[in-house]
């Protein structure tokens, strides 16, 4: 493997998982590992640059309300919204409660359905009041540090999906190259690392060490369950799935960030 060889994975992971317009040379299993394997660092970098919209807007004087919407929007379009898309296209596809070939059909749909809609309403709702009521409680830094949490916990959770048994439910797209590509000893270390940043935060600031790691695995319990639902329902992951394990996470760690 050459030095440029090397980063493709991280290529990859920008390429993918953010609006940066980055090209990969060569995909293959085992680039779509290291992409996988560093989304929470892409989450990081996506997650601090809404944060310093947050920011921005807080000290503009914007209050706590329009500064969570405003970072919120900059976050979906660092992501080109594609995780949200993929939680409007599960809660579509799950909602019908058509067979597994059925419900994978309409995920793949352009269109999005009132399931999607709804669940797309109520998480991005969710995610909203959570971080406006964190900073309106503890204030702006808070509120910086509640939403990097938030979205690497959302990146690592990706890694739940990827790991290895857990099957791809159709033979082609996103799910299918990178399904089953990473060892349960990379996925406990992501976490490992997530759990210890963030307590790290949470020591540094009034949101408190009990409360960040109880964040963290509240939001990776929410992921995972949803993600054996929809492993049970329709036999394995799509990109779709990834995206909302992704938000799900990241609307679980902002609400119990938000509590007193």
């Amino acid at each position: 493997m050459n030095g440029a060889a090397r980063f493709d994975g991280l290529r990859l992971a920008f390429g993918t998982l953010s609006v940066l317009p980055v090209r990969v040379p060569h995909v293959d299993r085992a680039v779509a590992a290291r992409a996988m394997a560093t989304a929470p660092l892409v989450g990081a970098v996506v997650g601090g640059l809404a944060a310093g919209v947050l920011a921005l807007a807080s000290y503009a004087g914007g209050g706590p309300l329009l500064a969570a919407v405003l970072a919120l929007g900059a976050l979906a379009l660092l992501t080109r919204g594609l995780h949200l898309d993929g939680l409007a296209d599960v809660a579509d596809g799950l909602g019908s409660g058509r067979p597994a070939e059925d419900a994978l059909r309409i995920m793949k749909a352009s269109d999005i359905g009132p399931f999607g809609v709804l669940t797309l309403v109520f998480t991005l709702l969710a995610q909203t009041a959570a971080l406006a009521q964190t900073g309106a409680r503890h204030g702006t830094g808070e509120a910086v540090a509640a939403l990097v949490v938030a979205v690497v916990c959302g990146r690592v959770a990706i890694g739940f999906g990827c790991l290895r048994g857990v099957p791809s439910a159709r033979p082609g797209g996103l799910g299918a190259m990178v399904a089953g590509t990473l060892r349960p000893v990379t996925v406990v270390l992501l976490v490992l690392l997530l759990a210890a940043s963030a307590a790290g935060v949470g020591a540094a600031t009034e949101l408190g060490v009990v409360r960040a790691l109880l964040s963290v695995v509240v939001a990776l319990g929410a992921a995972s369950a949803l993600l054996w639902h929809v492993v049970r329902r329709i036999g394995g992951i799509t990109g779709d799935v990834l995206g909302a394990v992704a938000e799900t996470a990241t609307a679980a760690a902002l609400v119990v960030l938000s509590t007193g």
